[in-house]
């Protein structure tokens, strides 16, 4: 099985080498990441300029770009074959509800899925990053499932673990992507020139977290795995639309 590792936190982070550690007892692992922290880049190409690929000590690959274009460049032409599944990960901090449109790791998986590859995004549902291996179990599970039981068709699952011990760690659920409140203000801040700068504010708390979705089985300490498609076409609104445009 030959399996392509990519995240958004970077080509350094102690997930990525842990993740990529344990999936070579599944296949022949290549990393291809980002050369720094690239959270909340999404699906992002690079079009205004090259990108450079360089090898690290430890034989990851590093691009100066997005996690998109990591598994882009994978794909359509650094690697001399196609991969039989991409997983993207492990994440700190977890990509539940509305974090998947802003999510590099997330983007990293999609990009795979949208070129016919099976992809996995795998976070762990808390920053401090106490029990990564965790989140590591869980991924080597759901890849050696892919390998023993092929789906037969891509698939984009988004994966959030709770950041606990494997041994209170509850089953896997499969769940729907809950919603947030609306984003938290920004924080204002005067430079060091006194010009007026912004940090983004935090995600707002849950709205949508109600039994079914990703929000619940996390705090419930069960690992969420949500299929994902790409389509986003309102099709309930096609209708109400075409009616509009015809008065």
């Amino acid at each position: 099985m030959r399996i392509l590792v990519s995240n958004d936190d970077g080509y350094f982070s102690p997930g990525i080498a842990l993740l990529a550690e344990r999936l070579a007892s599944l296949g022949d692992v290549t990393v291809v990441a980002p050369e720094r922290d690239r959270s909340g880049a999404s699906n992002s190409l690079t079009l205004d300029r090259p990108l450079s690929v360089r090898r690290a000590a430890n034989g990851f690959f590093f691009v100066n770009g997005t996690p998109t274009d990591c598994v882009h460049l994978a794909v359509t032409g650094l690697l001399d074959f196609q991969p039989d599944v991409v997983v993207s990960g492990v994440n700190l901090g977890a990509n539940m509800g509305d974090d998947t449109i802003y999510s590099g790791t997330v983007a990293a998986a999609t990009e795979g899925f949208l070129l016919g590859i099976p992809s996995l995004a795998v976070s762990l549902a808390s920053k401090e990053g106490r029990h990564v291996e965790s989140a590591v179990d869980v991924a080597q599970a759901l890849v050696e499932r892919l390998r023993r039981a092929p789906l037969g068709q891509p698939v984009l699952l988004n994966v959030n673990v709770p950041d606990v011990p494997a041994a209170e760690r509850g089953p896997m659920e499969i769940t729907r992507l809950g919603r947030r409140h609306k984003a938290e203000p920004v924080v204002k801040m005067r430079t060091p020139r006194g010009e007026q700068a912004f940090w983004i504010g935090p995600a707002g708390g849950a709205a949508d977290a109600g039994p079914g979705t990703d929000f619940h089985a996390v705090a419930s300490g069960r690992v969420s795995v949500t299929p994902l498609q790409i389509d986003l076409t309102f099709h309930a609104q096609c209708a109400p639309v075409r009616e509009w445009l015809d008065r």
